[in-house]
């Protein structure tokens, strides 16, 4: 299967109401596909979705230049008794991916903060919204009583990468590109209706991650399922994520908005098949499709694949 790693490159113009998670992420494109090209076309690309054919991955989105740092445990970490040096050590979470090729302690060692990454760490705020009763003209109580939402503030055109494994017997980059700029131009996530999550495209170019010597596992780049597939238990790290997914656009109004709860690796997960280690640009499965997913809209899917960089695990002398 002709699939390839792309980097795409946006701009943050407003907050973002939703993370930049890959799952999330490849869900809008869906939509934007169906906006663009009509429903029967996203069926035809979701043919054979579940079966380890994926027409497009998406990636989380990373600062500009950084990958997230690999979850491993803590006597994979250069061993400290300072309490204070270990909580530094929990905030240094991403690792540069012009030295993905590097050994496994030197690729650890140059983690870097949020502020080195992204030059202005990200801020988290609130944001106060109300929702007016028509017979009184006023807030109240229930429904009607102001709450509050959480948005990510980030610097102005604040640099950010996407990664994507595209299946090029069915999508070109520059129809990948034109779908992401259609959906940074009408917003990602939460509120995109109220003006959060715009951002432009700057670049969408292919890319290749640098390979170890003696490479053996892989290191995820999205919430991934990597259930039943093989991996070598000892050998495979990762945090539990279990994601309450809603539908959006149309069936975001249905009657049966929510789809049914999945368990995920979360980002940064490390791999490690069974068998022979091969170099390959994405793992983990795809979920849903026959009503597995949501009441309201059968073929319903859930990205549970990842693009991954490789890793050559060693144990910190």
């Amino acid at each position: 299967m002709p699939h390839a790693l792309h980097r795409a490159t946006l701009a943050l113009h407003t907050p973002l109401g939703t993370p930049l998670a890959g799952d999330t992420l490849f869900g809008q494109i869906c939509w934007a596909l169906r906006e663009a090209a009509g429903e029967a076309e996203l069926r035809h690309r979701l043919d054979g979705y579940t079966q380890g054919r994926p027409w497009l991955v998406a990636s989380d989105g990373f600062p500009a230049g950084y990958l997230p740092r690999p979850t491993l445990p803590q006597h994979f970490a250069a061993p400290t008794g300072d309490p204070k040096q270990r909580k530094a050590a929990r905030k240094q979470r991403w690792i540069p991916v012009d030295g993905t090729g590097a050994a496994f302690g030197a690729l650890l060692a140059s983690a870097v903060d949020d502020t080195v990454a992204y030059g202005s760490a990200p801020r988290q705020a609130v944001q106060a919204h109300n929702t007016l009763d028509r017979l009184s003209g006023s807030t109240g109580e229930g429904i009607f009583a102001p709450y509050s939402v959480a948005q990510t503030f980030h610097a102005a055109g604040q640099r950010i990468d996407v990664y994507l494994v595209l299946d090029s017997d069915r999508i070109a980059a520059d129809e990948a590109g034109g779908l992401l700029a259609a959906l940074g131009s009408s917003g990602f996530g939460r509120d995109a209706g109220v003006g959060l999550g715009k951002f432009t495209l700057l670049s969408l170019e292919p890319a290749a991650f640098a390979v170890p010597a003696g490479a053996g596992s892989w290191w995820t780049l999205a919430p991934c399922a990597p259930q039943g597939l093989g991996f070598a238990g000892p050998k495979s790290y990762w945090r539990v994520l279990t994601r309450f997914g809603r539908h959006g656009n149309a069936l975001a109004l249905a009657g049966k908005p929510f789809k049914t709860p999945v368990l995920l690796a979360a980002t940064g997960a490390v791999v490690t098949p069974s068998e022979a280690f091969t170099v390959r640009p994405f793992v983990g499965q795809g979920l849903g499709g026959n009503g597995r997913l949501s009441l309201a809209e059968a073929a319903t899917v859930q990205q549970g694949y990842a693009p991954v960089a490789s890793i050559a695990l060693e144990a910190a002398p």
